[in-house]
């Protein structure tokens, strides 16, 4: 089937930039994105690009190149549904809160609800096509809802999943290490691989375009981010053990990551990971490890999370014992909020957890993100229900300026790994500082020689300095 028509359900991260990238590598393509989200929609159609939703660099001149021609943004989902040949499920698949599986498995209900939409509204054959991240045998569960519950309309299910990163996701999507296309094994199913297999081969090489069965595809997803997720609470490990014996975590990672083996990547020690996969998708596959019994398998991956807990616990735990045991009525200057650079997505940042352990210690916390804004700072805080928003909105102060943020501070702390936050006139930050004036590097990003050079004292995740 030659596809002219593509809808996608649901205009989050994965969904936006993945429709932008087909619509303006596939002009012959109609492309609409919905989402029963209007001020979300409202946000992708503005008439000034720089202000959609989502900050990724070059993704607003991708939207605006396309939108208008062949890429649309609407909450009429049904007319949607009705015209597309395609549609790619793109909806959030968060970590339960409730009931069976509580705090482990996937919340699919988002996925259920599409499904039994698409069923209720199409009247002729469709391509649907897994985007979300979902735990295996999930298309399993999806085929039976549109076959059982529809108007005699034959489905096919798709897996493609999505390997980008937050901050380099256009990138990603424009030269991808792969694309990864799980589908049937039947006559029909292979149909349906060659049709979506036919999109991305408009700007990817076939050759790495792979093909599996859907169980596959599904179970690959949870396995990358495990993986990459692995690597992080790995090097984080060896860094507490390079403080204690004055080995450097960065000399460390450089020699292991020489070892072509290994390889440099996802070797950099940090205050912990974040976003919105890596923790999900561990904790989904531990669910689905011990749904099966296999709980030496659970428990491996569960230290993964632990690890990183325990990684931002201590770094919050180091500020308060290095300014002397306590941080009471003390102003600590955040820069960063957001879990990684060049992007505006806050979703399990170690920014969130480091200054609630903060805030329980009764400091006062003023940050600077140059993506992120006070709502959304907010907003983080209110979803941990430590404690009443007044009294997060008392002890935190979102700022636009980072050297009023950190006028009057006693400690500065790197909570993300902004490119800007090196240039900074550290100088100027140090004369209008508090003395001692402390840097906390959770990143590794700075200079610490300069730093001391200054005067400040430094301590850097992984170092003794």
């Amino acid at each position: 089937m030659k596809i002219t028509n593509i809808c996608c359900i649901g205009a989050g991260y994965v969904g936006g930039p993945t429709m932008a990238i087909i619509a303006q590598k596939c002009p012959h393509i109609k492309v609409t994105v919905v989402d029963l989200n209007a001020e979300r929609i409202a946000a992708w159609n503005d008439e000034n690009v720089e202000n959609i939703p989502i900050y990724e660099p070059g993704l607003s001149e991708l939207v605006g190149e396309a939108r208008g021609r062949n890429l649309f943004f609407s909450t009429e989902v049904d007319k949607a549904i009705d015209e597309a040949q395609m549609i790619f499920i793109s909806v959030n698949t968060p970590t339960k809160t409730y009931g069976l599986g509580k705090g482990m498995a996937a919340d699919l209900k988002y996925i259920e609800l599409c499904a039994r939409q698409i069923a209720s509204i199409a009247k002729n054959d469709k391509i649907v096509v897994e985007k979300s991240t979902l735990p295996v045998r999930t298309a399993e569960a999806i085929k039976s809802i549109l076959e059982n519950t529809g108007n005699g309309v034959h489905f096919q299910i798709l897996s493609n999943p999505e390997f980008l990163a937050e901050g380099t996701a256009v990138q990603d999507l424009l030269q991808p290490d792969r694309v990864l296309i799980g589908g049937e094994t039947s006559p029909e199913g292979e149909q349906a691989i060659n049709s979506l297999v036919e999109v991305y081969a408009n700007w990817v090489p076939k050759e790495r375009i792979l093909t599996t069965n859907v169980w596959s595809s599904e179970l690959s997803k949870l396995t990358a981010n495990a993986f990459l997720a692995q690597r992080v609470s790995s090097i984080n490990a060896m860094s507490e053990l390079c403080e204690k014996t004055g080995a450097d975590v960065n000399e460390v990672a450089r020699a292991i990551g020489m070892d072509s083996r290994i390889g440099p990547k996802f070797l950099k020690s940090s205050v912990g990971f974040g976003g919105s996969c890596f923790q999900k998708d561990i904790l989904n596959l531990v669910y689905i490890a011990k749904s099966y019994g296999l709980h030496e398998v659970a428990d491996y991956w569960v230290q993964v999370i632990i690890m990183n807990d325990h990684q931002k616990r201590r770094f919050a735990a180091n500020i308060v014992q290095t300014l002397y045991n306590t941080v009471s009525g003390k102003k600590i200057a955040f820069l960063g909020w957001a879990f990684k650079k060049d992007t505006n997505d806050t979703r399990e940042s170690a920014a969130i957890y480091v200054s609630d352990y903060l805030l329980n210690e009764q400091a006062n916390i003023a940050v600077f993100d140059p993506q992120v804004k006070e709502k959304q700072v907010l907003a983080d805080l209110d979803y941990l229900q430590s404690r009443p928003s007044d009294l997060n909105k008392k002890g935190i102060n979102v700022m636009d300026d980072p050297y009023e943020v950190c006028k009057g501070a006693h400690a500065v702390a790197i909570l993300t790994e902004w490119d800007e936050f090196r240039e900074y006139d550290w100088q100027k930050i140090y004369d209008n500082m508090q003395k001692p004036a402390f840097v906390f590097d959770g990143r590794n990003i700075l200079d610490t020689p300069k730093l001391t050079a200054i005067g400040f004292i430094v301590q850097s995740v992984g170092s003794t300095n």
